[in-house]
């Protein structure tokens, strides 16, 4: 532990440095550095999907240094501080989990998450969708909210009867479709997607997730038929669909 503490410390002396006298460091506010902090969260999403320990250690470094950069802008201004932040997630932590810090009985993870919203909304939270970031990504944010539903108990008995509601939707949105009105069936796209989120919900799988993955063979894919087509002398304008799926398939084995 005192390894820990002694690490933490010195990046605090550090940040303390660097604002002094790093002209970079001495320009920024909690404003400039927002839209970095997004990027390094990427960062760090980036390398948990390619299993990078080393790039995921990397990015919680520099995710780290922005959190203490954050604070020490705002100790300047008399708002708080480092430890003032420190302190209050572990309060937050301790009042949320009376099953380990109390005497709450809880069975299972299920309880685990509904005493949490049910505990936010007693902190004085009209809703418990309030605690989902209005700038989330759509996907991310559709999932966030179906699990803050779920956590008061607004959810479907079982995986069947979502996806009886998927294509419920799917059917919606090719009767919108025939009639040709754009806006009426973007609205049914939204809920077939919205829909398909919440069956990924059911069955375990992360659709942020499941989606990058797919981007990411994609494009593995699409650089292999450039880079073959190239070899081949040919401009991929030029070919044909078949020609093009054809070494498509060869990408699929790589």
């Amino acid at each position: 532990m005192q390894e820990k503490l002694k690490a933490f410390e010195r990046l605090l002396v550090i940040m303390d440095e660097l604002r002094e006298n790093c002209p970079w460091d001495k320009k920024q506010t909690l404003e400039s550095l927002r839209h970095l902090t997004i990027e390094e969260t990427y960062e760090l999403c980036d390398a948990i999907l390619e299993k990078d320990m080393e790039g995921i250690k990397g990015e919680l470094g520099d995710l780290f240094l922005h959190l203490v950069f954050y604070a020490k802008i705002a100790s300047e201004t008399k708002h708080f501080d480092v430890a003032d932040v420190l302190n209050g997630v572990c309060e937050k932590l301790i009042h949320r989990h009376p099953h380990i810090y109390g005497d709450v009985k809880v069975e299972n993870e299920e309880d685990v998450k509904r005493n949490w919203e049910q505990l936010k909304l007693k902190e004085g939270k009209k809703s418990v969708l309030q605690g989902v970031p209005a700038s989330l990504p759509a996907l991310v944010k559709a999932t966030r909210i179906q699990d803050k539903a779920r956590g008061v108990g607004f959810d479907w008995d079982n995986k069947s009867q979502v996806w009886d509601k998927v294509q419920e939707e799917i059917a919606e949105f090719q009767h919108e479709e025939k009639q040709g009105d754009l806006a009426k069936m973007e609205d049914e796209f939204g809920d077939v997607l919205f829909s398909m989120v919440n069956y990924a919900r059911f069955v375990g799988i992360n659709p942020e997730d499941a989606l990058e993955r797919t981007n990411k063979k994609f494009i593995k894919r699409f650089t292999f038929l450039e880079e073959e087509v190239n070899k081949q002398g040919k401009n991929m304008k030029d070919m044909s669909l078949m020609e093009m799926e054809a070494i498509w398939q060869k990408a699929k084995k790589k």
